[in-house]
């Protein structure tokens, strides 16, 4: 079960200590996950254009609450079709966020890795299912399928013997929570230049 923890819509944080610079500094923890659910709770009942949603949030919606809506979307557990706002079932969102979708993450994902870069690719992309909120069995899962549709797995330069063993060698990226914004970047030259 994929974990949310109302993370602030500025700064990510998710305890009172906001980020320097945060447009919601001072704003408590409570404050912020009353603003998710708030939208949550309009959006479970039913789908809803977005001005209907800020009157149903019973005239106290503010800048948080737009924020929270905006951090949902990006998060892909709110879409928006024909101008109503809906919330996306667990497996909907699964599926959104397992196809990468913005670089340098969408150019390993969709070229594969190349030896001098399988390491920091690897490294990346389960990352980045981590940081996306796939369980450990879906993220490696995705990554064995990817070494083989890419075929990465075939251009070869891996100690391990199968993908599954490279994957499982890597797991700590995924309980760690190491970020992937780095490694892709990294990666993504690497490709580029092949």
């Amino acid at each position: 079960m994929p974990y949310f923890g109302y993370p602030c819509p500025d700064c990510r944080t998710t305890n009172d200590l906001h980020e320097p610079g945060c447009r919601f500094s001072g704003t408590d923890w409570e404050t912020v996950e009353k603003a998710y659910t708030d939208v949550l709770a309009v959006l479970s009942a039913e789908p809803r254009p977005e001005s209907a949603l800020r009157e149903a949030v019973d005239g106290r919606w503010s800048g948080l609450h737009a924020a929270a809506l905006s951090q949902l979307r990006r998060e892909h557990r709110v879409r928006e079709d024909d101008d109503v706002l809906e919330l996306l079932t667990p497996e909907e969102r699964k599926e959104r966020v397992s196809t990468p979708t913005h670089d340098p993450i969408k150019t390993i994902y969709e070229e594969g890795s190349v030896p001098g870069c399988h390491d920091n690719s690897v490294f990346a992309l389960i990352a980045w299912y981590e940081m996306v909120g796939l369980s450990w069995d879906e993220t490696r899962e995705n990554v064995v399928e990817w070494l083989h549709q890419t075929g990465t797995w075939a251009r070869g330069g891996f100690e391990e013997a199968t993908p599954e063993e490279l994957v499982d060698s890597k797991r700590h990226v995924y309980e760690q929570g190491y970020g992937w914004k780095e490694k892709a970047t990294a990666a993504k030259s690497v490709i580029d230049r092949n």
